[in-house]
């Protein structure tokens, strides 16, 4: 390869970061359970989207927060099952002594006195003891029917909705975390492939200027110590490229896990390549469209909504609360059995319980402030995110400006160093420098544009922009 076709080469190499646009993460669909599912084939080639949609699919940490979602789900059935009617049968068999006891008095479970009644079984005052035992049988079935109690049930659905609510918003919180790790660890693949690629460029021109260096040292044109250094040079560059390859592997790792594939996934390549645009969002639409979408600040506004229900619950208890009841029983010693009906209502209300009403109201209370303080905390934390993300990702562009500067200036560096070094006014030491700074340069602009790349989608993930379409 003569002279200006190599360094046209390596014009190439450093223009062809810049030629393909880095697909930024918005999710579309792969989030409810009847999708169809994603999976990859060996050897195929993975976009960022078919790695979110088999993150949001197969990821057991998602899988846990769709199921915790099932269970506040059914946690409104539970609450509201106190408004239907509730139905109990019984049956019952016992075998055992039937001697009187006399008119004893005892206390209930209401903490009333109670008489059993007189010994009708026996001659009146003949209180003898017997250790025969006979059958009982009982059987019934009773119906009841809340009708009131001012809001302690309605106040424990309303809690459950909340609850449910906020499940939905945690899911969504899963969704977003998962899409930005997904993101990061695709654009870290990226990267990393590309540096294998900078390595692999190093390569090729230390041991284009080794041989050089070679047959100039042979034709008594150089000093022996050129070929030393620039055979270090080359060593030095495929320390770096096993270095590089190694951290590939690091990263595929990384990605098979952020996609709930460790362990599993086949081997694939990837679509994108790395870039980047001008920034032309504005902070302030930013940070309204994170107030809008973020679920964990919703997560919270539901608890706050779930901490209110609580507060009615509590306070049903200053008041009586009343159901209605019937039904039937049949006891007795043999068949025929003696039949029992029975209906009416029961009105209760704790008059004095230890002030425990008093204090569950003040508990929950305390734990509504305690919620709307977590809520202005979490605002104050959305603001910093959205505030920070976005400086990183202004500044990630002019980071990309100077980086591709210096790539372009450190090319003509290298090219006017080798040139000086073909006709004997430059010595190898020039040459490796030019070599050195080149090959930075080279890694330090990927290393820019895998910074933008995650400073997009870190906007994305502060904004929850990345949830739109799921």
């Amino acid at each position: 390869m003569n002279l200006s076709s190599r360094f046209a080469a390596i014009g190439l190499f450093a223009f062809a970061f810049t030629t393909v646009v880095v697909a930024i993460p918005v999710g579309e669909g792969g989030a409810s359970g009847t999708q169809t599912p994603v999976s990859i084939q060996p050897g195929s080639e993975l976009t960022l989207k078919q790695a979110i949609e088999i993150a949001l699919q197969l990821h057991p940490r998602r899988m846990e927060s769709e199921s915790d979602v099932g269970v506040a789900r059914s946690g409104i059935g539970v609450a509201r099952a106190d408004l239907l009617p509730q139905v109990y049968g019984t049956a019952q068999y016992l075998r055992g002594t039937s001697n009187g006891v006399g008119n004893t008095m005892f206390f209930d479970e209401a903490i009333f006195p109670r008489i059993t009644g007189v010994n009708h079984d026996l001659p009146a005052g003949d209180f003898s003891q017997s250790f025969s035992s006979e059958n009982n049988y009982g059987a019934g079935v009773s119906v009841s029917q809340f009708l009131f109690d001012f809001g302690k049930v309605r106040g424990f659905i309303d809690e459950r909705k909340a609850d449910f609510d906020a499940a939905q918003a945690r899911l969504k919180l899963t969704e977003l975390n998962l899409i930005f790790n997904v993101a990061q660890q695709y654009y870290g693949l990226l990267a990393a492939n590309q540096m294998v690629k900078v390595y692999a460029v190093a390569i090729t021109q230390r041991q284009e200027h080794l041989h050089q260096a070679k047959v100039m040292a042979q034709a008594d044109l150089r000093p022996m110590i050129d070929v030393s250094v620039t055979q270090a040079d080359l060593s030095r560059a495929e320390l770096n490229q096993i270095r590089a390859r190694n951290a590939v592997a690091d990263a595929k790792v990384a990605l098979d896990n952020a996609m709930g594939l460790a362990g599993t996934a086949p081997p694939y390549t990837l679509t994108e390549s790395l870039t980047y645009q001008p920034v032309t969002a504005e902070f302030d639409h930013l940070l309204q469209l994170a107030y809008q979408m973020r679920p964990d600040l919703k997560a919270l506004i539901d608890e706050a909504r779930a901490a209110g229900a609580q507060i009615t619950q509590a306070r049903s208890d200053y008041f009586p609360s009343a159901y209605a009841g019937a039904g039937y029983v049949a006891m007795g010693t043999g068949t025929p059995a003696a039949n029992n009906y029975f209906a009416g209502l029961v009105i209760n209300w704790p008059l004095f319980n230890g002030f425990r009403t008093e204090e569950q109201v003040s508990q929950t209370r305390y734990h509504e402030q305690a919620v709307g303080h977590a809520i202005e905390d979490l605002r104050q934390n959305v603001i910093q995110e959205v505030h920070t993300s976005f400086l990183d990702w202004q500044a990630s562009v002019a980071m990309i400006e100077r980086a591709r500067q210096t790539l372009d200036a450190s090319t003509e560096e290298l090219r006017l160093a080798d040139e000086r070094y073909r006709a004997g006014l430059g010595n190898v030491v020039e040459l490796d420098d030019a070599q050195r700074r080149f090959t930075e340069d080279s890694a330090a602009y990927v290393n820019s544009l895998y910074g933008y790349a995650v400073a997009r989608a870190a906007v994305d993930r502060a904004t929850a922009q990345s949830l739109q379409g799921l």
